[in-house]
């Protein structure tokens, strides 16, 4: 039996498209993968911790938050204050959640980052260069790449959480 790729998915769509639609529609596809392991949830079931790790599905949507916030508007179009994270103590933060955070806002927070993150890039040429912390130089291409790969990684952790969770697997 053959089975069909739904022709609404970004990446299908983007297929034959330019370099830029083809980054920017895995990026988004791999955002929503993300959001949608979140949907449904209690926040007490995206709390929970499920790995040895502190690793939980609300914590994955935080960092990502941060991580947007970081690669996009911080290195490639800082405001006045902006600070690029780049330690190991920024990076457990990135993951603990405080008692007040739910998944409503933690939601709310990715979204608008992602939202910020596509109108800086689009702002930009793809090799469009600035100078990181720690690797030298980078150009827009390598971090929509990196963001690709950070974002899947993660959306594969989420994918597992949320089959732990409650058995809901699968990427759509």
């Amino acid at each position: 039996m053959e089975q069909t790729i739904d022709p609404t998915l970004g990446p299908v769509l983007a297929r034959t498209g330019d370099e830029r639609a083809v980054l920017t529609s895995f990026l988004d596809f791999h955002r929503n993968v993300l959001l949608r392991k979140l949907r449904d949830l209690s926040d007490a079931d995206a709390r929970r911790r499920l790995v040895p790790s502190a690793t939980t599905l609300a914590g994955l949507i935080k960092h990502l938050t941060m991580v947007e916030r970081n690669w996009f508007p911080t290195l490639l179009a800082p405001e006045p204050g902006d600070v690029y994270l780049t330690s190991e103590e920024d990076a457990v933060a990135s993951f603990t959640l405080g008692e007040q955070e739910t998944i409503v806002g933690l939601v709310d927070a990715y979204e608008r980052a992602c939202a910020r993150s596509r109108a800086v890039a689009a702002s930009l040429d793809l090799d469009h260069v600035v100078p990181h912390p720690q690797l030298g130089e980078v150009s827009l291409r390598w971090i929509l790449v990196h963001m690709i790969e950070e974002t899947a990684r993660h959306a594969g952790h989420a994918d597992i959480l949320r089959e732990l969770t409650d058995g809901e697997c699968g990427a759509v």
